[in-house]
């Protein structure tokens, strides 16, 4: 017996197969998706079995394999199929589209461990009256006693007893010592949440979508912000368990958003399991085993989710769709939606996309009917949307209040009044943006990367938001001596500003340096919401999926930052961003007030925020994006050239370029090559290519070809990403 063995190397030149033999003692283990360990270049790796075969024609001397990894298969059929879509349509090599679907332990990589935990249990070794006829001490027939009761008892529990009586009971073998594999996280037992009655909106939507679960069909669920979109999935999959099958759930990452997952764990309790980044390597390992092993039925989770080994998946739901965090910016550069429609089409199921401020792109598809699109145009109970006000900075600056404006403080101070909660919003973490020197002009510059350092005054460090990079400020300027200036500020700066101005309050700050350890996000939620604080203030993380019943007031600081991104989708994600934020306010009893700062009043974005109207911005957008031949309009795909020298990295951008506009000028649009938005980052060069197209067959030829090119240049690296979120 033969077996092809998919090997997890990084470069591309070993994106191949290699055939090796099968041991006559190993046969009877061998299946397709499962691990086995291989002598490979002088030293043992493991890699997937993709093939089996009874005869190999090669001539030279095969190698046989060492050892079978896995008891059951790890890839299953669907997950191979998976596996290929994604390296065909992002041009990645096979074996790294197969190691982003799988946890850490799982992986077909050189360190590989699988990551168990156990449990030592003491059971009785023996009939229970031989047993207490054995013991020598009351100490003793207590824990014989005990054992009859509860049939076992883990070690901890034996050692509050006597340890010295457990080892003498061990010894004479009247008990023994057995180990169980545990997981790591235990789900907490929550009061049980019985669904609620629909409105008329919800059941439209929740009929809809129930009548094609036996058919492929994408649904776009467009609602405002407190329509109920979660009330709606859930019910649909209630139904979905009623009929034997499971369901897949994907939000944003943002730790997964606490009260989305308690939401379903009170309405499903133990069905379901939890994957996201913030989970260690082990409970990552036991959540996907507690999958393969069919004991839940529901899985909640950031993009990678999208590849749990459900069996039997009858729906897959995919929440807040606008989120740019479904798309992974390193290799393979896949969209978990665009994985999710395959992973719909090919088990003949729903794929729904929810959200109160969808893509441009999947809006425009509805209108086309390549989405049924469903609407909740009113909040839940008829509670009305937020009255929004924007305020004109440039008018506040000569009254000297360059952060928080007089109706802003006005605001904040009337909804405490009412003893209601207040909420602010930043998008920018830090102290201050820029220190410099007003004599000598020098700048805290990143020494990696083509950016100023942001001061972190908590830590008196200066930090690179890219690469990582960490100094310590000094109290002068390293060069001349003189005092040195901050310009710009971010949340850091924000709470010691209110802390100022109102230290009767108690305010909270949620941010990605306050969000560092374990379980953090989930824990500053619920003080919030248990009314422990009075204001939030936080970057885009407290701007979607939170519910926050005393809110009435929400503050935009700084709305025109992310207007000035050179990107085409800057407006997209301001209006994204803002809206969001500002569906948090009035969600129960209390009527919203949201106040948005800006130095453009007159913008037509934030006009279109202001209105409370994605169709007004909608409207708006598209046609910018016509004129300017971008998407939905067209297609693109983004090219950047990489190296850590300039001089190699320009040259090969400039081939990279005629090469492209040789093979596809009459058929595509070809922009470059210019230097990337951060030229460089982490001490590598980036060069930047955009290819514009709607439909070209010669196209993915062309980018394979180019891709070839590449696999043997050491020094210069091209990445390739189709239908990028940001270029």
């Amino acid at each position: 017996m033969y077996i092809e063995v998919l090997l997890e190397l990084k470069n591309k030149q070993t994106d191949q197969t290699y055939t090796y033999k099968v041991p006559n003692n190993l046969e009877s283990q061998i299946q397709v998706g499962k691990r086995v360990k291989v002598p490979f270049n002088h030293r043992e790796l493991e890699g997937f079995i993709l093939s089996i075969k009874d005869v190999c024609k090669k001539e030279f001397e095969i190698l046989e394999i060492k050892e079978v990894v896995d008891e059951e298969i790890v890839l299953s059929e669907e997950l191979f199929s998976i596996g290929k879509f994604i390296k065909d349509t992002y041009l990645c090599s096979l074996a790294s589209a197969y190691a982003v679907m799988l946890p850490k332990a799982l992986k077909a990589s050189e360190k590989t461990q699988v990551n168990k935990k156990f449990q030592s249990n003491l059971i009785l070794n023996m009939a229970y009256e031989e047993a207490l006829r054995m013991c020598s001490s009351d100490r003793q027939k207590e824990i014989v006693d005990l054992l009859n009761e509860n049939g076992c008892l883990t070690k901890k529990e034996g050692n509050l007893i006597s340890i010295s009586s457990v080892n003498t009971l061990l010894k004479k073998n009247i008990i023994k010592e057995e180990q169980e594999e545990v997981y790591r996280i235990n789900n907490k037992v929550l009061e049980k949440d019985e669904k609620k009655v629909l409105n008329e909106e919800q059941k439209n939507a929740y009929h809809a979508i129930v009548a094609s679960l036996n058919q492929y069909e994408k649904f776009l669920l467009y609602g405002v912000t407190g329509s109920g979109k979660t009330e709606v999935y859930m019910q649909v999959i209630e139904r979905v368990l009623e009929r034997k099958q499971t369901a897949i759930v994907l939000v944003p990452e943002i730790s997964l958003t606490p009260q989305f997952v308690t939401n379903f764990k009170k309405r499903f309790q133990d069905k379901v399991a939890v994957l996201h980044s913030g989970l260690s390597d082990g409970e990552r390992y036991d959540e996907w085993r507690k999958i393969e092993r069919d004991e839940v039925d529901i899985v909640i989770g950031a993009r990678s989710a999208i590849f749990a080994p459900l069996k039997n998946l009858g729906i897959i739901i995919v929440d807040e769709e606008h989120s740019e965090s479904y798309k992974q910016e390193n290799n393979p550069r896949y969209n978990a939606i665009e994985v999710a429609e395959y992973r719909g089409e090919y088990n003949r199921i729903p794929v729904v996309l929810g959200s109160a401020t969808p893509t441009l792109e999947r809006m425009a598809k509805s209108t086309k009917n390549l989405y049924k699109r469903l609407e909740l145009k009113h909040r839940v109970n008829n509670q009305t949307l937020p009255i929004c006000t924007c305020v004109d900075m440039a008018l506040e600056l000569k009254k000297r209040n360059p952060i928080l404006s007089e109706r802003l403080k006005v605001e904040i101070e009337s909804s405490i009044s009412r003893h209601e909660q207040v909420i602010l919003l930043l998008n920018r973490r830090g102290y201050a943006t820029t220190i410099t020197c007003s004599n000598c002009g020098f700048t805290y510059k990143c020494p990696n990367c083509d950016i100023t350092l942001t001061y972190h005054k908590t830590k008196n460090n200066l930090r690179c938001h890219y690469c990582g990079y960490t100094t310590f400020k000094k109290d002068t300027c390293p060069k001349c001596k003189t005092d040195l200036n901050f310009y710009g500020y971010g949340t850091e700066k924000l709470e010691q500003i209110i802390r100022s101005e109102f230290p009767d309050l108690k305010v909270l700050r949620m941010d990605a340096d306050t969000t560092r350890k374990k379980n953090s996000y989930e824990e500053i939620v619920e003080r919030f919401k248990n009314e422990d604080y009075d204001i939030l203030l936080g970057t885009q993380m407290i701007s979607k999926g939170l519910d926050f019943p005393r809110v009435s007031l929400v503050g935009i600081i700084n709305a025109d930052a992310t207007l000035n991104i050179p990107d085409f989708r800057s407006g997209e994600r301001t209006f994204s961003l803002l809206y969001q934020a500002s569906g948090r306010a009035g969600r129960c009893n209390t009527v919203g007030n949201v106040i948005i700062q800006t130095f453009n009043k007159d913008n037509p974005i934030l006009q279109c925020v202001a209105e409370q109207s994605y169709e007004k911005y909608y409207n708006y957008e598209m046609n910018i994006r016509k004129k300017l031949k971008y998407p939905p309009y067209y297609y693109l795909v983004s090219l950047k050239v990489v190296s850590k020298e300039y001089e190699e990295c320009s040259k090969e951008a400039v081939k990279v370029a005629e090469f492209l506009k040789k093979k596809i000028a009459e058929t595509s649009i070809v922009l470059g090559p210019t230097t990337a938005n951060v030229f460089k980052v982490n001490n590598v060069y980036r060069f930047n290519i955009i290819i514009k197209y709607r439909f070209d067959d010669k196209l993915m030829p062309t980018l394979k070809e180019l891709d070839k090119l590449f696999v043997m240049n050491k020094k210069v690296n091209l990445e390739i990403d189709v239908n990028p979120t940001k270029i």
